[in-house]
């Protein structure tokens, strides 16, 4: 009798751990950055990929500029900010987003992908595998850069 008492709590006990320590593994600390303006996140970010850029402009997104920047009118964010040169010879464009918490990102990181022109420029454009779209929480960026690994691993890198 007392192994089957001492079995029924060991069996209560170990549920109840096994509970809370997958819980626990659930919650991670988020980057307190990702919740600061998107100027300070996009400042951030080229800061972190150490490239040499030319002077860039930041550009809040708009209903009337949207399709222009993302290729599209049908993607809902609560904020947006586009970087590109002011003046410049290369093609060069940088997106922040933040959307809904709750949203379908995959959705929104497809529709932007397949919507978005990279030759939106005049003389200039980029290859279609120079186009990033990605997210970190409800954070979607879009890099479109020759070359734009040093951008993405720079965003990537908020998440840690």
């Amino acid at each position: 009798m007392k192994k089957m008492i001492l079995l029924t709590v060991f069996s209560v006990m170990l549920v109840l751990g096994v509970g809370c320590s997958s819980a626990g593994a659930e919650t991670t600390q988020e980057n307190p950055l990702l919740k600061e303006d998107l100027s300070v996140i996009m400042e951030t970010i080229y800061e972190n990929s150490g490239l040499e850029l030319p002077n860039l402009a930041n550009t809040e997104l708009t209903e009337e500029n949207e399709a222009y920047f993302i290729g599209t009118n049908d993607v809902d964010y609560t904020e947006a900010l586009a970087s590109e040169p002011m003046m410049s010879s290369i093609a060069h464009s940088v997106v922040l987003l933040r959307v809904e918490n709750g949203a379908d990102i995959e959705a929104v990181k497809e529709t932007i992908k397949t919507k978005v022109d990279p030759r939106k420029w005049i003389c200039v454009g980029v290859e279609e595998d120079d186009i990033i779209v990605d997210n970190i929480g409800n954070l979607v960026i879009l890099i479109m850069i020759n070359d734009s690994t040093a951008l993405h691993d720079a965003f990537t890198s908020l998440a840690e």
